[in-house]
């Protein structure tokens, strides 16, 4: 097969699985929060947590049909461009995907109908169970797709049989293989932040227009808690992956901190441009031992460099080096936000700062740029391999002409375009609505919004009758 068609089908990969990834992510973290408001109008009685519950469970049925259409295209890839790897990898990856499907996608889909539905069917205690099975029923997907992805970057649990396949010999260190867990809580941690960023940048929104909106403030207050108290977890948590990435792929690490020569003392390279010609960083900008301090806690220990391997066994440095620093910058971004969301809400000022408002708005997409950059330094830094240290990707393409694979993605292209590119759009007429008709003027008053439709049917059932007269001339 030649290199056009594997680059093609690499590409084409590459190109569905980054729309699909978007809508899972938002979908565990937007169950989770729907989960949370139910959970707070059952303890408080407060109607604001049920009003946007109402709103948000909008939103998230659309996004979890679009992720659910996405997923299943990915499914048929892995017949068509990477029959091979199927082949090889099915003893290990074919069950654990049947058991996503069969413990949670039939757990999140049989619930459903009654999270969408069955409102006003069924008791609200009943209705708030349907809602956390569905929440649960995400994570629980997210954790067994992703203990196949961290198979493949740490397998372990298997042998390989005379016809060159992965058969199982520990189902146990299949799932928990080495990377697992700090995948796992990496993931996790980045969907609720990016579903975070998006509720906040929505009730920023609703606050520039409407200052007294006093959903939005709910929404607003509840993700800037989550972005204050989760962010810094999550900085942690990658700090802990990246380890854990160092210990079982370190030349991984070495393309994503940009360095070509094992070295003590290694620096920590801010920014510049890796030459994979001369191998070296140009115009780098560095923080001299400070690499060698974050990755071994050791002002003077070792890092391995991309010399350490053949030039064949290293992956593409510039895109891993650049996706890292993309995916780390957004998350200090993160942080700023958060610790600014508590000095101006200890300064009771988070609802009326117009700059921080603007600024909630403008990071509202940043999580989805920190998933896709994240996934991106996960998977082109494993290459040239699909299962680390074991199968090349050159290894586990089917037998396909690059004219056909080429094809497929044009077509993959504009269709997703038109239909996911529909789907988001719908998206966000329903974010621009607001999710109250009920706003609180300067005076704490109540004055409703009516649409003109609602206003005509309000008319009609109460009209207007004359002012009574006495009788007099």
């Amino acid at each position: 097969m030649s290199e056009l068609a594997i680059d093609l089908a690499r590409i084409q990969f590459a190109f569905t699985v980054s729309f699909h990834i978007i809508f899972p992510a938002f979908s565990i973290g937007l169950a989770s929060y729907i989960m949370v408001l139910e959970a707070l109008h059952l303890k408080t009685r407060d109607h604001k947590y049920l009003e946007l519950s109402k709103y948000w469970t909008k939103i998230f049925a659309v996004a979890f049909g679009m992720g659910v259409v996405s997923g299943i295209v990915m499914s048929y890839q892995f017949g068509t461009n990477w029959g091979v790897f199927s082949d090889k990898t099915g003893p290990v990856l074919g069950p654990l995907m049947g058991y996503e499907v069969l413990t949670a996608f039939f757990l999140e889909a049989g619930f459903l109908g009654i999270m969408l539905f069955g409102r006003s069917r069924v008791g609200e205690k009943l209705h708030f169970f349907a809602v956390a099975v569905v929440a649960g029923g995400t994570l629980l997907s997210a954790t067994w797709i992703l203990a196949v992805n961290s198979w493949m970057q740490t397998p372990a649990g298997f042998e390989i049989d005379e016809m060159g396949r992965f058969i199982v010999t520990d189902w146990f260190e299949v799932v928990f293989n080495p990377s697992f867990p700090y995948r796992l809580v990496h993931m996790v941690l980045a969907a609720y932040l990016t579903t975070a960023f998006v509720v906040g940048g929505v009730g920023a929104y609703h606050l520039l227009k409407a200052p007294h909106n006093s959903l939005a403030k709910v929404s607003l207050s509840m993700a800037m808690w989550m972005a204050a108290i989760v962010t810094p977890l999550q900085i942690v948590a990658g700090d802990v992956h990246g380890l854990n990435t160092l210990e079982h792929q370190p030349v991984k690490v070495a393309a994503m901190e940009g360095h070509f020569e094992t070295q003590r003392g290694a620096p920590l390279i801010l920014f510049g441009i890796p030459n994979e010609e001369t191998e070296m960083v140009d115009y780098k900008i560095e923080i001299p031992k400070l690499g060698s301090i974050i990755l071994t806690h050791d002002i003077n220990g070792e890092i391995k460099g991309l010399d350490s391997v053949p030039k064949e066994e290293r992956p593409p440095v510039a895109i891993v080096f650049w996706s890292f620093r993309i995916m780390v910058g957004i998350g200090f971004l993160m942080l700023f936000i958060g610790v600014a969301s508590l000095w101006l809400r200890k300064r009771k000022a988070l609802y009326e700062t117009p700059w921080f408002l603007k600024l909630c708005l403008l990071s509202s997409p940043l999580g989805f740029v920190a998933i896709l950059a994240g996934w991106v330094t996960t998977e082109v830094g494993r290459q040239p391999y699909t299962v680390y240290g074991y199968l090349t990707t050159a290894q586990s393409v089917s037998p396909i002409d690059a004219p056909a694979v080429g094809a497929s993605l044009a077509a993959f292209v504009v269709v997703y375009f038109l239909i996911f590119g529909a789907g988001i759009f719908y998206i966000l007429r329903l974010m621009k609505k607001s999710p109250t008709k009920y706003e609180e003027d300067f005076d704490g008053r109540i004055i409703t919004r009516l649409s003109p439709v609602e206003a005509s049917t309000l008319a009609s059932s109460h009209p207007l009758k004359p002012a009574p007269t006495s009788g007099k001339g």
